[in-house]
């Protein structure tokens, strides 16, 4: 079982997509990342096909853009790269005590106020940064893809995928749920958990892919061992139709969710879940604990 102590940096409890003037690149230090992930932001609309319980995005303002600017975003993504890659950005008081082993660019990702895949401008999007990151020397920098699997089998979604792969890309597929039931009380969602397997089935037969998965407790109750073996199940399901899984985060909450009967789960209890994970999926699985 892998653990990654999330211990009291400040970064983790504040994974805010605005940036002084920027519209859609901001810099996180992630718990996930093991070091600074520069977010890119392609949906400054939220637009998303999930209203997560968890959720920490405010949809009840209207946002101030709605569209993406691919010229400005890859001013923007510029001036990021270069910003971690002098060192300047950890003159920034809220960066200014990042330990110098997270100091260095782990990855671009994609992950913002929606999901990444309703943009129009996808496939520019990825083909933006895939040349920005050839063009600063970031040649083993990975491009990540954090999606709610609900589009990834859209035609142009699938030629973004398979650019990402030859630009060391990895995709990071939400799953929360063993069951349609548990499902659409914690991800709200507009498509079945069916679709979304389906999905992640059909992109991990043509690479690895993360799964990401977010337990917490609801009214002051986790999932219990059932709903987490029907959770295994469908991870074996996933395998079992040849798709290949890297990994599988198992995280809890760290920052204040959209409702507020949401909570952490104990550390013990992200414990249980990996080792449930581990034996009954025979999958690799890494903890990571709430604040």
């Amino acid at each position: 079982m892998a653990t990654m102590a999330d211990t009291t940096l400040k970064q983790f409890m504040n994974h805010s997509r605005r940036w002084r003037e920027n519209f859609y690149v901001y810099p996180v230090i992630s718990r996930r990342s093991r070091g600074l992930s520069i977010g890119v932001n392609l949906n400054p609309d939220k637009a998303c096909n999930f209203d997560c319980v968890y959720c920490q995005v405010d949809r009840s303002k209207a946002p101030p853009i709605r569209e993406v600017d691919l010229d400005r975003l890859g001013e923007e993504l510029g001036v990021m790269m270069e910003l971690a890659r002098s060192g300047e950005l950890y003159e920034d008081e809220m960066f200014s005590d990042v330990p110098s082993e997270l100091r260095r660019i782990n990855d671009i990702a994609f992950s913002g106020d929606g999901e990444p895949t309703t943009c129009k401008w996808f496939f520019e999007c990825v083909e933006l940064v895939a040349s920005a990151k050839r063009q600063a020397g970031l040649f083993q920098t990975k491009i990540i893809l954090i999606t709610d699997a609900c589009y990834l089998t859209k035609p142009d979604v699938v030629k973004a995928l398979a650019m990402m792969d030859q630009n060391v890309g990895e995709i990071w597929a939400k799953l929360d749920a063993g069951t349609e039931e548990y499902y659409q009380r914690v991800n709200r969602p507009n498509f079945p958990l069916a679709h979304v397997i389906e999905n992640i089935k059909a992109t991990a037969r043509v690479r690895p892919v993360v799964i990401q998965s977010l337990f917490m407790k609801l009214a002051g109750a986790g999932p219990d061992e059932s709903e987490v073996g029907a959770f295994c199940d469908r991870l074996n399901e996933i395998r079992n139709a040849g798709g290949k899984i890297s990994y599988v985060q198992v995280y809890t909450i760290a920052r204040p969710p959209a409702e507020d009967f949401v909570m952490p789960l104990s550390n013990h209890h992200v414990d249980r879940i990996v080792s449930l994970v581990e034996q009954r999926a025979k999958v690799r699985a890494i903890a990571f604990y709430g604040g």
